[in-house]
């Protein structure tokens, strides 16, 4: 049984113990990061962008709401093509109100870039509570070297930050971590001064931003082996077709889902299978899960696969090093997958999870503890050994949409009901995941 109950202060999800194996073909929503990417190069360019399969979560909708605040014409948000006509990189227009990125880091991270590079414009940006605790350093400092003017709390630590547009100038930024969201907001930025602006990298991250600014007209250097990319400064950008694929962040939910249900045969179609975004794949191959890709094939310039799952004897691992920025926001599912797993799983170098929508080390060690999983936090990442059976509890999202599905997933497994509180969580990325679950369950 999957039941969601709604009360007035929160969403409750009820899921009972499943002992039939999970069959069907099923799509998941449009790739989160390229629906983002989408909206704001279609708002910049010039002339018209169409976009099909846009996810509808809470997070794009944040971004559109910012650029039609700034004079961005965007059609209402749906999957079937949705409508944007560009203002060019110097149409941004000051906006009458606060813009408020919601819960998501990427409206905000990237948006920062395009808005301290808006010459004699004023700018104020927040979030919802979660957003403003996150950190915004990370791409405050590189801008300030560029030129940029922001104050914000906890000395321009935290959001709501006060931008005054300036023309900036082009640097080489040597970033600390691998991160799309730095990466990215230096290039937008850098997309706006004069010269070449450069990042570089300690790991690939991923490079959706790369693909898409490509697209649009933008003129990029990469260098793979140094990890770096550069951005040649004040090249317009031309309206463009783009056709989101599935994004494989929501596909890893039934991926995991599939290989730890006995009897279980799951087709996931049209999922993005980009090289920096497959870490999950790879990770799940490690643990040797059954899972293979099939008609793969190209979609405005990314890779896409259906990939069919089949119930698999998973064995422990360890995931470290250069493919952690390629899985990060798959960990909390792997931290379920490695409960299933034969053996001891450890995840480490995945520090960055304690700066997400929650502290996801501590949260998911909290949670699946409460399950019986024998869990335990290392500084930058988990421990889990394996083969301890889960039994239903109450349990939280903390309001972090994958905490919530980590967990739905976790409790098809448990013996008894399994209640997760604050599910409506997962409308950030996935709003139709629980109609997916109980199809999948049927």
């Amino acid at each position: 049984m999957i039941k969601l109950i709604k009360t007035p202060q929160q969403d409750q999800l009820l899921i009972e113990n499943n002992t039939n194996g999970l069959q069907g073909k099923i799509s998941v929503p449009g790739d989160k990061s390229i629906s983002h990417r989408a909206l704001m190069l279609g708002a910049i360019a010039s002339g018209q962008t169409t976009i099909k399969g846009l996810l509808l979560g809470e997070d794009p909708r944040s971004t559109a709401k910012c650029f039609q605040a700034m004079g961005a014409t965007i059609s209402e948000l749906n999957t079937e093509r949705v409508i944007v006509e560009g203002i060019g990189t110097k149409g941004l227009q000051e906006p009458k109100n606060i813009l408020d990125a919601g819960n998501s880091g990427t409206t905000m991270r990237l948006m920062l870039g395009l808005l301290a590079s808006q010459p004699h414009q004023f700018f104020i940006v927040t979030g919802d509570d979660s957003l403003r605790t996150r950190p915004m350093s990370r791409v405050v400092k590189p801008l300030q070297e560029m030129g940029a003017v922001i104050y914000g709390r906890e000395d321009n630590k935290n959001a709501p930050l006060a931008v005054v547009g300036q023309n900036l100038k082009p640097i080489h930024y040597h970033s600390p971590i691998a991160s799309a969201q730095v990466k990215s907001c230096i290039l937008l930025a850098g997309l706006m001064s004069e010269g070449k602006t450069t990042v570089t990298e300690p790991a690939l991250s991923r490079d959706h931003s790369e693909r898409m600014l490509r697209a649009f007209g933008a003129k990029l250097e990469i260098d793979p082996h140094s990890h770096s990319v550069t951005i040649e400064g004040k090249t317009p950008l031309q309206g463009q077709k783009v056709v989101v694929p599935g994004d494989i962040s929501s596909a890893a939910f039934w991926l995991v889902a599939g290989a730890i249900m006995p009897d279980s045969e799951l087709v996931i179609e049209n999922v993005g299978v980009n090289p920096t975004r497959v870490g999950v794949l790879e990770a799940l191959e490690m643990m040797g899960a059954n899972i293979t890709l099939e008609n793969q094939r190209e979609t405005a310039g990314e890779p896409v696969a259906d990939l069919r799952v089949k119930s698999s004897t998973l064995k422990g691992c360890t995931i470290e090093g250069d493919i952690i920025p390629r899985l990060i926001d798959e960990v909390p599912i792997l931290a379920v997958a490695a409960c299933f797993a034969k053996g001891t799983t450890v995840i480490k170098d995945a520090e960055e999870l304690r700066v997400k929508e929650s502290d996801r080390i501590s949260v998911m060690a909290l949670e699946l503890g409460k399950m019986g999983a024998k869990i335990s936090e290392l500084p930058d990442g988990l421990e889990i050994t394996g083969g301890y059976a889960l039994r239903g509890a109450t349990v939280d999202s903390f309001t972090d949409h994958r905490i919530a599905m980590s967990l739905a997933i976790a409790g098809l497994t448990a013996k008894g009901t399994t209640t997760i509180n604050r599910a409506e969580a997962a409308s950030i990325s996935y709003p139709t995941f629980v109609d997916t679950l109980q199809q999948v369950t049927r």
